[in-house]
């Protein structure tokens, strides 16, 4: 059998998260894998880069698989035509790469970067994927704050709690907010791993110290506490978007 990187993209406001879960059929894990598996007439078992949570979106999301198929390369362009043909339209497949028998889309994965999107005039166009965010906003002091992230690796005040993480540690390399349309800002982070709840308990934490509601000073003691109850709560996930995944060159077959 052959191991294949699927690269796709979903909008996560109907479905329960990425991971297949035992109290409802309704993730996206679990519809793409009966739908490939029925394409390709074999059982098909993908496994995730990560798991998003319920409502969360991807641009690019990546799965590995095997599969018996032996033209899923070079007949690629029928195969994506096929699988989003019975896939809902909330989820598309972009891409198929073959890749070493040993590569794993989650633990060979070097970087993740997320965006997280709020706007602060009343917009009926961009609220499905957008933070409305009422008042005024220091987003250059929330900079200030997101570049302290970059000193630390324990990050269990972001985390979500009861969860069977072995350590809380990550390697954040970019925190920053840009202004991308009048009113409108993007928050961007990248890392080598995220804990759930991460990026949504961070932006949620950051909008505080933008507030003025807490200082940077208050920020730094947020982390070094090590306690979720300390931290922002989790802001909306409609607006959060996985839209990168790193790996290593030697991962694909050319």
């Amino acid at each position: 059998m052959a191991r294949y990187f699927l690269t796709l993209s979903y909008n996560g406001a109907g479905f329960n998260g990425w991971q297949i879960q035992d109290n409802t059929p309704n993730t996206v894990q679990q519809i793409l894998e009966e739908k490939v598996s029925m394409i390709l007439k074999e059982k098909i078992e993908l496994v995730g880069c990560g798991r998003t949570d319920a409502g969360v979106n991807s641009k690019n999301y990546v799965a590995h698989f095997e599969s018996n198929s032996k033209d899923l390369i070079s007949n690629k362009d029928h195969w994506i035509y096929k699988f989003n043909n019975v896939l809902p339209l909330e989820i598309a497949v972009q891409n198929i790469q073959a890749v070493n028998p040993g590569a794993h889309a989650r633990f060979d994965a070097k970087a993740r970067t997320y965006y997280y999107f709020i706007h602060q005039q009343k917009n009926p166009f961009i609220n499905d994927y957008s933070l409305y965010v009422y008042g005024n906003i220091d987003f250059e002091l929330m900079n200030k704050a997101a570049q302290i992230l970059l000193e630390y690796q324990d990050f269990t005040s972001f985390s979500k709690l009861h969860t069977q993480n072995k350590t809380n540690n990550c390697k954040i390399t970019k925190a920053v907010w840009q202004k991308t349309n009048v009113g409108q800002w993007r928050f961007t982070i990248t890392a080598d791993r995220f804990l759930r709840g991460m990026v949504r308990a961070i932006v949620g934490t950051l909008l505080q110290v933008g507030k003025n509601k807490i200082s940077l000073n208050d920020f730094r003691k947020i982390i070094e506490a090590k306690d979720r109850n300390v931290a922002g709560a989790n802001v909306a996930p409609n607006a959060l978007f996985l839209v990168a995944i790193q790996y290593p060159k030697e991962t694909f077959i050319e």
